[in-house]
């Protein structure tokens, strides 16, 4: 249990909460933790989906695949990550694409009637979940915005413009890898590298690996109006 409660500390549901907390909580309802092994499917598309899936230990990803025999990687979920927050809500509660262990791994699953437990419970559980989906929401929102522009030249614009507003500082760095930043965009990594290098060509900006520079606001500003 207490393994348990020191990975569930880290998952943002039970954000600010105690050791001791965590488990009074636990004991309240009746969650289930099942281990996979690696390549092993945990759920499929289509399947119902009536859980929220905790990460514990090992890392997962999920996938689609086509008729074509073509799979496509969307996501990759580690320790403290969630998974089917959303669908358990949703009046088509099924999943939209598959998961499938990409280690070994533990998974722990709430029920939808036991989330709705816990939050009558305690209130930081409430808000701690409100918040969760409230950004689940945000970053769908961006995904359509990237997807409303019709250029390549655009869609980096806007990634680049949205992480300088944070702080509105010059010089900035972004997490994201090379490869994420292009799943994000929906772009392949290609692509996205040469736009960069020409971006830089055309003073746009600067960058060294994940630091990057807005060179000229106002004309970025402007790619984005065209």
């Amino acid at each position: 249990m207490d393994n348990l409660t020191d990975v569930l500390r880290n998952c943002v549901i039970f954000k600010n909460f105690h050791g001791e907390s965590i488990k009074v909580l636990l004991d309240k309802i009746d969650y289930k933790v099942y281990s996979y092994s690696k390549d092993e499917t945990i759920a499929m598309e289509g399947d119902s989906c009536s859980s929220i899936g905790i990460v514990l230990n090992g890392s997962i990803e999920i996938k689609k695949f086509f008729a074509s025999g073509k799979t496509i990687a969307i996501a990759k979920f580690l320790s403290g990550d969630i998974f089917g927050e959303v669908i358990i809500f949703s009046d088509i509660n099924k999943y939209p694409s598959t998961i499938i262990a990409s280690g070994n791994c533990k998974i722990l699953f709430i029920s939808k009637k036991d989330i709705v437990t816990l939050c009558k419970m305690d209130n930081l559980i409430l808000n701690n979940f409100m918040g969760l989906l409230s950004n689940k929401i945000l970053m769908l929102n961006k995904k359509l915005k990237n997807l409303s522009y019709e250029t390549l030249r655009q869609k980096i614009t806007s990634l680049l413009l949205e992480n300088y507003y944070i702080d509105k500082k010059n010089i900035f760095q972004i997490s994201s890898s090379r490869k994420q930043m292009a799943e994000e965009l929906g772009i392949p990594r290609p692509s996205l590298s040469r736009e960069l290098v020409n971006m830089k060509k055309d003073g746009l900006i600067d960058f060294h690996k994940n630091t990057f520079k807005i060179l000229n606001l106002e004309a970025m500003e402007d790619i984005l109006m065209n």
